[in-house]
């Protein structure tokens, strides 16, 4: 009964702060914003038939540090969902390749305009964790944030550049949109009642960008001729760049190799 009692006071205090963050419903992006994606007028568009690709690989050199288990035993309903141990998502290395790295175009399009996206990436709080804990979002293109566990969650994004939100989601099945008005890279995301779930979103105002696979491969497709910044981020190894030069129909490679942090424990 006790336990009862503190969840329903934690549900009272997140549909509160909900509430006064503007949560609750969706969010959009204010009248003035550009069109979805970076796609307002102005610029020249990217001619596919010369269009380039680069492609590469990110590694992972020395003995990635342990991930911090979690324990969950705060909510009954994330022991249930989850019936093996759990540990954070911080280093992800398998056979020396690292996933979870974002990788975009830093610098160097110039004025291009791009086609609006046609999809909604969505990030999922299922079984106490956010699913995908590292993704890619185009300025003005909406997001649908969904709570599939029959638990209370809130989704609380502590941006720099673009309005924080907090939304709480008490019940199984909620979902709301929200749309980023600036490119920042990265936005953080955590829940207040599960203090071990993050993730982490890159906003930008064209569509090259992407995030690191199992294998650490990466491919940013359709690119004009030019020379460009790839910039490839980590949630705790920090950032590395490169130039690369792609010419018509070109193909390039662009690889990066984190090394493990002085004094990391294992």
């Amino acid at each position: 009964m006790h336990l009862r009692h503190i969840w329903v006071g934690i549900l009272g205090l997140t549909l509160a702060a909900a509430v006064a963050c503007g949560g609750g419903g969706s969010t959009s992006a204010p009248a003035e914003t550009a069109a979805p994606g970076g796609a307002s007028g102005g610029g020249q568009k990217v001619d596919p038939a010369t269009a380039a690709d680069i492609k590469g690989v990110v590694t992972f050199e020395g003995t990635a540090p342990t991930n911090q288990p979690i324990k969950m035993n705060a909510d009954p309903v994330c022991v249930k969902e989850n019936t093996t141990p759990q540990f954070q998502e911080t280093y992800e290395v398998d056979n020396g390749k690292l996933a979870n790295v974002f990788v975009y175009v830093k610098d160097g399009l110039g004025n291009y305009t791009y086609d609006p996206p046609t999809d909604m990436p969505k990030i999922d709080q299922m079984s106490c964790r956010y699913h995908p804990h590292v993704f890619g979002v185009r300025v003005g293109q909406p997001i649908e944030i969904l709570n599939s566990d029959p638990t209370l969650h809130n989704i609380h994004a502590l941006p720099k550049a673009n309005a924080e939100f907090n939304n709480g989601q008490p019940i199984q099945g909620m979902k709301m949109n929200h749309t980023f008005t600036a490119k920042e890279v990265m936005v953080p995301f955590k829940c207040d009642v599960h203090g071990w779930m993050n993730a982490y979103v890159g906003v930008l105002d064209h569509p090259y960008f992407a995030t690191t696979a199992k294998d650490g491969s990466f491919e940013l497709k359709g690119l004009p001729p030019g020379t460009y910044t790839i910039e490839a981020w980590h949630e705790k190894l920090g950032t590395m760049t490169q130039s690369v030069t792609v010419a018509a129909k070109d193909s390039k490679e662009a690889n990066f190799a984190f090394k493990a942090p002085a004094g990391a424990a294992d």
